[in-house]
């Protein structure tokens, strides 16, 4: 099983876990309600764009490359695919959210000889999204992050996913100063730290703790998916948090709602 954290592939080392599906709300007033979500032809993205859309939303998915996502997103009436290359400077940016009223952030480099790729998406290309956001007024901001992004500070240097990460452009420093800059904008933000991505099913159920906390584990790429759109149908409960997320097969069961309502 191939593990990715931060967007860097790890070597598959530790157990599988796995996780299932959860409960959700879907509160009334967001309905006609359209959402953005950058990096829609993502391994994440794309999951939460599927989930948005069996929910009934519309959605404007962001993506670099227009006739790749075509091929990779489902064809649907409610779905619009606009190019959103988040390298390109918020102005550019503002032009694709539109008249989206929620932003959900799932986007991350791709792995190639430019050491700067993390930086340039990971951390600039966020704060350009952000700003993008404040140039439309858009209040709702949701980003996938990593877990071990404050690792320095939680005491986990010599971590070897920490380290292993940082070596490839400074991928989890560049997401913490994303975070910073997000929690700085006065944008009403969620941030979600997954560990370990994966893409198998999920078989197993969500441990969510406060930030600073998880430094192992990992968890499905679709319950990933559905932590993001809680946090979007329920802001009462997620709104300015910072969530770590894996999965755990002897975790209880309890609904998502009830998790963001603990931190």
């Amino acid at each position: 099983m191939g593990i990715s954290i931060g967007g860097i592939s790890l070597p598959s080392y530790s157990t599988p876990i796995v996780a299932v599906a959860s409960e959700t709300g879907n509160p009334k007033e967001l309905h006609g309600k359209k959402i953005f979500v950058a990096g829609s032809s993502g391994n994440t993205g794309k999951r939460i764009v599927q989930k948005l859309l069996l929910m009934g939303f519309e959605v404007r998915a962001g993506v670099t490359d227009v006739n790749r996502a075509t091929q990779l997103l489902p064809s649907h009436p409610k779905l619009q695919i606009v190019r959103a290359d988040v390298e390109e400077g918020p102005e550019k940016l503002s032009e694709a959210l539109y008249d989206s009223e929620v932003v959900i952030c799932a986007t991350g480099f791709r792995s190639s000889m430019d050491l700067f790729a993390p930086w340039k998406v990971d951390n600039l290309g966020t704060v350009n999204l952000v700003e993008a956001c404040r140039i439309r007024k858009l209040k709702r901001f949701i980003l996938i992050s990593s877990i071990l992004v404050n690792g320095a500070a939680m005491g986990q240097m010599l971590n070897l996913a920490y380290i292993f990460l940082n070596l490839f452009g400074l991928t989890l420093v560049a997401k913490l100063q994303a975070e910073q800059h997000i929690k700085r904008s006065g944008i009403n933000y969620t941030i979600i730290r997954p560990g370990g991505l994966t893409n198998d099913p999920p078989t197993g159920n969500v441990i969510m703790k406060a930030e600073d906390t998880l430094y192992d584990g990992s968890i499905s790429r679709d319950q990933v998916a559905e932590v993001a759109v809680e946090a979007m149908l329920n802001p009462e409960t997620s709104s300015y948090k910072v969530v770590e997320v894996v999965s755990g097969i002897n975790a209880p069961k309890n609904s998502l709602r009830d998790l963001f309502n603990e931190i």
